[in-house]
């Protein structure tokens, strides 16, 4: 499971990539960099969206488990 969540988080790393080259590259006149570079960051946000409800899907499934604070250790100290 870990290695599912690292390969989508490398697709969504990849994909900023790719819109910050076509944002960079010197694009024809015709607007097709605007396009191209939109397509990339609607991607990235598609597949940020699809990660979140893989770890969330695999969280209520039991794949895997929080390791956050106890619950009842929000007491503060005397």
């Amino acid at each position: 499971m870990k290695y599912l969540l690292l390969l989508g988080l490398c697709a969504i790393v990849a994909s900023l990539a790719s819109a910050l080259f076509f944002m960079l590259r010197n694009g024809r006149e015709d607007g097709s960099k605007g396009r191209k570079m939109a397509t990339a960051l609607a991607v990235r946000v598609g597949l940020s969206i699809l990660l979140f409800l893989c770890i969330l899907s695999a969280w209520q499934l039991g794949y895997i488990q929080p390791t956050g604070l106890p619950a009842g250790s929000n007491k503060k100290a005397p």
